[in-house]
């Protein structure tokens, strides 16, 4: 094997393993700037002996081992109490004496615990929404700098920023590194559901750009899920999640034609579909519904709708006045006007393009819609249906000049010139 094969292959290591090797140095340090440091170190090391000396039998158990004596070190050099010493130095004598076997089996003790630690902090309220998501693929994604700032089209030195801030934020705020309890627990599970939906969305359907979709953040994010729903096994809103994006996630293939453009989901080939993971969010959401019991749960109800679509094998066959009575349970369970405008378009298909714009139109003063380019894309497809072809073109045209990404704004002004003819 080669240097480049195998420096290649320490990368792939470092994303399987790196949330793991970070989770544990944060549980000794208690900051998980100082663990990503550490694992950093770990890494560097491997770079610099792997090539010559070969990769261990179990290369996640030496990096681990490699960052706890590192972390050891620091803990020395900041001459802590006796009392850190004596909690450490079971771990120093083990660490230097053990066998490479003996070590992996320890360090697995509390692993799930420790990742779930990592969960909950990266994603704290404290932080910002744009931090959150920064620091949750730097973490637990092992995504680079660069990687995130390519992804969301940021400049580099702003999502390096926001890491640097949020790791800043997390050690002045003193929060503990630990999995919260009751009421505390329920928000910040909520705000860690957030932070992995909207990087699932962000490759779903790419705010700007060039490209409609950008497949691996929605991977990554798939990814992040599962490991949360293996964590928390009883959190039905952790498998409602999980059912919601595998679904989404099976349609890829079909939601772009062969020249890059958007196919929407009406327009769909439904053979292309996935069907395993179809099936795979279908159970995913029979687990969430029997855990959430009479009380629907938000994302379990997302799910819901998108299996509606899952399950018709035309779009003709679609149930939705099924899913304009989900949306409007889900409305009630978490008011939004974004909910709205998506039983807007329920209403539309379910009784009609009369009914749907009526309901759309009293969401029309609404200040967090006033920049939101659906509005009016969802308001001229009504219009269209209705014959005002008029005024269909404006609402295209209005929506095209609000969407920064190319590919749909493209799309709009296609629809638009439609309605000339």
């Amino acid at each position: 094997m080669t240097v480049t094969d195998t420096h290649q292959t320490i990368q792939t290591i470092w994303r399987m393993e790196s949330a793991k090797l970070i989770a544990g140095l944060a549980r000794m340090m208690r900051d998980v700037g100082l663990a990503e440091e550490l694992a950093q170190d770990a890494l560097v090391i491997a770079l610099e002996r792997w090539p010559e000396a070969g990769i261990p039998d179990n290369p996640g158990a030496w990096l681990m081992a490699t960052g706890k004596r590192r972390a050891i070190d620091v803990l020395r050099r900041r001459k802590l109490t006796e009392r850190k010493y004596t909690q450490f130095g079971y771990e120093i004598e083990t660490l230097q004496e053990t066998e490479t076997s003996d070590i992996d089996a320890a360090l697995d003790d509390d692993i799930g615990d420790d990742l779930l630690r990592l969960v909950f902090t990266a994603c704290h309220p404290v932080l910002s929404t744009e931090a959150r998501v920064a620091l949750t693929l730097r973490l637990l994604g092992g995504l680079t700098t660069d990687e995130i700032a390519r992804a969301f089209l940021v400049p580099e030195p702003t999502i390096a920023q926001r890491i640097v801030r949020a790791k800043r934020t997390l050690a002045e705020a003193r929060i503990p590194f630990e999995i919260p309890r009751g009421l505390d627990r329920a928000v910040r599970l909520s705000s860690v559901l957030e932070v992995i939906y909207l990087i699932f969305n962000e490759g779903y359907a790419a705010t700007a750009g060039e490209h409609w979709m950008r497949p691996a953040l929605s991977d990554e994010a798939l990814r992040l899920g599962r490991v949360l729903a293996g964590l928390a096994p009883n959190e039905p809103e952790a498998h409602g999640l999980i059912a919601l994006m595998e679904i989404q996630a099976s349609r890829f293939a079909a939601r772009i034609g062969p020249d890059g453009e958007p196919v929407l989901l009406l327009d769909q080939n439904r053979a292309r579909w996935d069907h395993l993971l179809i099936r795979r969010g279908l159970a995913a959401l029979e687990r969430a519904e029997a855990l959430s019991g009479a009380r629907p749960k938000p994302y379990t109800l997302q799910a819901a709708i998108a299996a509606c679509h899952a399950r018709a094998r035309t779009a003709d066959e679609t149930d939705w006045v099924k899913i304009a009575s989900l949306y409007e349970t889900l409305a009630t369970v978490t008011p939004s006007p974004v909910i709205e405008l998506n039983r807007a378009v329920a209403i539309g298909m379910a009784f009609g393009p009369a009914a749907g714009l009526a309901h759309l139109d009293t969401l029309r003063a609404e200040p967090s819609l006033r920049n939101y380019h659906l509005l009016p894309s969802v308001r001229a497809d009504f219009l269209f249906k209705l014959g005002r072809l008029a005024d269909a073109r404006t609402e295209f045209e209005r929506a095209a000049a609000m969407t920064r990404n190319s590919r749909e704004q493209a799309l709009l002004l296609k629809r638009a010139a439609a309605c000339q003819q």
